[in-house]
């Protein structure tokens, strides 16, 4: 069982005072999310990333990431503020693990608070291709029977 270390950075910037941006980078697997409410919210949507048990068709035992942590976070965090006001978003809250993320193990979570469904999952697709693009956050496959080092 890995120790939890979240590295937090919070923003409301001023044109959303009252909408949260929330990153968390935490070392290895994530665990339940918290309890988190918005005002005016009318959709909740909620993504998570779960490491697959084969990657090009090889079994895996894990997934290990690598990640520039100050660089990370501000990119994360700047990310979510341009979604939230692309697609007038309430609330962003993303966390990625580093570190060793077993085969089963929730590695990426996204919760994003919208007035409307629409918009919330135009910004979930959004959000979640521009990470994969352009974070420092980079995983390496940890292939069943192979010993680390």
């Amino acid at each position: 069982m890995s120790t939890v270390h979240p590295i937090h950075s919070q923003v409301n910037p001023p044109e959303m005072s009252d909408h949260p941006i929330v990153v968390r980078i935490t070392d290895g697997p994530l665990g339940l999310a918290d309890a988190w409410t918005v005002a005016g919210v009318g959709a909740l949507i909620v993504f998570e990333g779960i490491v697959r048990p084969l990657e090009d068709q090889r079994p895996l035992d894990a997934l290990d990431y690598e990640a520039y942590l100050p660089m990370a976070c501000d990119e994360l965090r700047k990310l979510a503020q341009r979604i939230a006001a692309q697609h007038g978003l309430l609330g962003v809250v993303v966390e990625h693990s580093r570190g060793r993320v077993a085969v089963g193990a929730c590695s990426f979570r996204l919760r994003i608070a919208a007035r409307h469904r629409k918009e919330g999952l135009a910004a979930m697709d959004t959000f979640i291709d521009q990470m994969k693009r352009d974070i420092p956050i980079w995983k390496s496959p940890v292939f069943s029977g192979r010993v680390s080092g």
